[in-house]
């Protein structure tokens, strides 16, 4: 995997119109560790990584790769500089076959070596897309595309990935095999920052996280503190 990068969020306002949607939010995605963003729907967090993807730039902060500022760069630089992004509901290429969807996951590189041998290692933690390699990507199942989109991900050799809701729509076992995976990539030395609604599996995977509400980070600590925290416990556990 390359090189392991800090990505952080420096006070960051991102509006739509003239409405603020995140408010003065500052987040640290730690090299080499899954780091979660949690919050119920409307409370910003797909908002967050279209900020750090520029889909939507934020109107001030920054968001800073290492020591690079990355703020507003176009999308497809900032995948360049390394930060791969699997999107909320999967958006797998379904006229391709698996091979044809992995193979666009690497599409900067060149030398068709480096790509047989990232295919080969996605095939590895996912034996299943390399028996339907030839298999169209729109005739598979939920939980088979969330395996697809992954591995393209993972295609591009990313530093960090940016994981937007993996489990919404899926059964509770490829869930449960979906998180298992993310520990598994994250073994691999890719660092990863989860964004989820489900609570228990993300805590159960990430090692410190952040609670988002209207915008605004509300409480941040590693997961074990978050577990225990009152506002956390009331806002998710009842």
């Amino acid at each position: 995997m390359e090189n392991q990068l800090e990505l952080r969020l420096e006070h960051i306002y991102t509006a739509y119109d003239k409405a603020d949607v995140l408010s003065d939010v500052s987040i640290r995605v730690t090299p080499g560790k899954v780091t979660c963003i949690l919050g119920s729907n409307g409370s910003g967090k797909t908002t967050l990584i279209r900020s750090i993807l520029a889909l939507t730039p934020p109107r001030s902060g920054r968001v800073m790769l290492g020591e690079q500022d990355i703020t507003g760069l176009a999308t497809h630089r900032i995948n360049h500089a390394g930060i791969a992004c699997i999107p909320e509901g999967r958006r797998v290429f379904p006229k391709m076959t698996v091979r044809e969807n992995l193979r666009i996951g690497a599409f900067r590189e060149r030398n068709p070596a480096i790509v047989q041998a990232r295919m080969e290692q996605v095939f590895e933690i996912f034996p299943r897309l390399r028996e339907r390699e030839s298999q169209l990507a729109g005739t598979m199942s939920g939980g088979e595309q969330a395996m697809l989109s992954i591995g393209r991900g993972l295609m591009s050799a990313p530093g960090i990935m940016l994981i937007d809701e993996p489990s919404l729509g899926l059964s509770p076992l490829f869930v449960k095999e979906t998180f298992s995976v993310i520990e598994r990539i994250n073994a691999l030395g890719v660092t990863v920052l989860l964004v989820e609604q489900n609570v228990h599996q993300t805590l159960a995977v990430a090692h410190y996280g952040y609670v988002l509400m209207q915008g605004r980070v509300v409480a941040e600590g590693p997961t074990e503190a978050l577990r225990n925290n009152t506002e956390v416990q009331q806002a998710y556990f009842g």
